[in-house]
């Protein structure tokens, strides 16, 4: 490779975090298994909301960041692991928890898997190398979750929509908006940190 090749800013579609990281098929194993856990762990960082069964948790910034560092394809393998390994017991739901469809607040956990699938298809597009694009991204990501979550959380308690908005979207709004800024900082600051050891190699 010619030294003006190596000294050329990295592709600004195409990659996604995870393509820089050296390996193929144990790499992907691996870093399919990291998502998963670190979803799992972020789930564990939560607070109760009075009268909701759904928490304020990390979770939701993890499986958008995951969805935009390892693609869609692999992001959608561990937010599948994330889900399964938590629907046959494993404790890693909020609160350390776990259980399958009747959990009222299983509608999110589907929202994750569908958000972090458009958000690794959109990083590949280069939404993650940007803030404001990033923050589109995560906004888009947000979205999928509450509309797949907001409504089940509906049927799973037997409340009115508008009930279930007061329930399991208005109070986390804030806190969405402050995971958002964080992801449109982390992401373009870590895309620009990987383009200089780039250049530099």
């Amino acid at each position: 490779m010619s030294s003006s090749a190596l000294s050329a800013p990295l592709p600004r579609q195409g990659l996604v975090l995870a393509d820089l990281v050296p390996g193929t098929l144990t790499r992907d194993a691996a870093l399919v298994v990291g998502g998963a856990a670190l979803t799992g762990l972020a789930a564990q960082i939560a607070i109760p909301v009075a009268g909701s069964p759904v928490p304020v948790t990390m979770q939701t910034f993890a499986a958008l960041t995951v969805g935009a560092a390892l693609g869609w394809q692999r992001a959608a393998l561990a937010m599948v692991l994330y889900m399964g390994a938590g629907m046959a017991g494993m404790p890693w739901f909020a609160q350390g928890t776990s259980g399958g469809l009747a959990l009222p607040s299983f509608g999110y956990i589907i929202g994750f898997l569908l958000a972090a699938t458009m958000i690794g298809a959109l990083a590949r597009r280069g939404a993650d190398r940007s803030p404001w694009q990033t923050a589109g991204a995560m906004l888009l990501g947000n979205a999928v979750i509450y509309a797949v979550g907001v409504p089940y959380l509906a049927v799973a308690l037997g409340v009115s929509l508008p009930e279930a908005l007061a329930l399991g979207l208005t109070p986390y709004l804030l806190g969405d908006a402050l995971k958002i800024a964080l992801a449109a900082g982390l992401l373009p600051l870590t895309w620009k940190l990987m383009d200089r050891l780039h250049r530099g190699a």
